[in-house]
């Protein structure tokens, strides 16, 4: 499995659901080691309960899980949020859950028993989602999500501001050094001058939000991402 992927993993949070207690221990073993904080549960109820709790960025989820199915779970969640990764785990290949898993907009359904390739190809679905709407892996656990301007650790959320949102997309995308003209025709607003003052501050702000020596100035010509 690859580092990248791994790294991006860590920056998550992730809740599962399962009634069995002898696979519930196992999966979540694997998952500690995977995302930045795992939490479980055994019923629908208890999930809803540490859902409202953690806001997870993914859920794992069993279908049948006694009075309330992993179905209901889901159902309930989607009434308010539309954005929660959620991926589905069940013995049961019916047609009638399948349908109604599709309609709510899941990453994946693993069919039982869960084994560590079908894992990870649903977590892979996972990190993918995240890619298709322009997340970007900095460093290790750090993450940097263009649509909504912020860059995460794990532990501390940066907002970026217009020019270090463009700035930083504009380093990732050409993947090399940008020269001081770049930076101000690209990153400047035309009714703004960018002044040597300026720019420094900029600069100075900018790497506060960054992995530590991730952003190099090459004196005289302009700046380039350093990563390891």
């Amino acid at each position: 499995m690859q580092n990248n992927f791994t790294n991006k993993l860590n920056a998550f949070s992730v809740l599962y659901v399962e009634d069995e207690d002898g696979i519930r221990k196992n999966i979540e073993e694997i998952l500690r080691h995977l995302f930045k904080e795992t939490n479980s549960a055994s019923n629908a109820s208890e999930a809803y309960a540490k859902y409202l709790e953690f806001n997870p960025d993914l859920i794992i989820t069993d279908i049948k899980m006694g009075a309330e199915t992993g179905i209901d779970l889901i159902k309930k969640i989607r009434k308010s949020d539309s954005k929660t990764r959620i991926i589905i785990s069940s013995a049961h290949t019916d047609l009638d859950y399948l349908l109604q898993a599709a309609e709510l907009h899941l990453v994946k359904y693993i069919v039982k028993p869960i084994t560590q390739d079908k894992l990870m190809n649903a977590l892979e679905a996972f990190v993918n989602t995240y890619n298709e709407d322009k997340i970007y892996n900095l460093d290790p656990n750090w993450i940097f999500d263009y649509k909504e301007s912020i860059i995460s650790n794990g532990n501390e959320i940066f907002t970026l501001t217009k020019k270090e949102n463009t700035f930083l997309r504009l380093l990732i995308t050409k993947n090399r050094l940008i020269t001081y003209e770049e930076l101000e025709n690209s990153v400047w607003d035309d009714d703004s001058i960018m002044t040597a003052n300026a720019m420094r501050l900029f600069i100075k702000n900018f790497r506060k939000k960054l992995p530590q020596n991730f952003l190099k100035n090459i004196q005289g010509l302009g700046y380039k991402l350093i990563k390891e």
